[in-house]
């Protein structure tokens, strides 16, 4: 009888997937939208929020999370768009 780590192999799979925990959940740490430097983390480089899969935060903290990081960019916190998007269109060709 063959284990599920040599059924895994067969599939194509080079490895196990470790379930992600939801850093809030564990540290039992609250989500503030003054905490710039948590925002931060869950943006990407674009100005997009991080979805969860990616995170591995919970659904219930993925959305308190998206709710804190608009209210950081309606009160000019966080950009709302990255800041090289702005000097593409005013660059001058020689």
């Amino acid at each position: 009888m063959e284990t599920n780590t040599t059924q895994r192999r067969e599939r194509g799979r080079k490895f196990v997937v470790k379930p992600k925990i939801c850093m809030f959940c564990a540290d039992k740490t609250a989500i503030d939208y003054k905490n710039i430097s948590l925002m931060q983390k869950f943006v990407s480089d674009r100005g997009k929020i991080v979805p969860r899969r990616r995170t591995g935060v919970c659904a219930k903290h993925q959305r308190s999370l998206s709710q804190a990081i608009k209210r950081s960019r309606y009160l000019a916190l966080l950009p709302a768009s990255p800041s090289h998007v702005y000097n593409i269109g005013s660059e001058k060709k020689a």
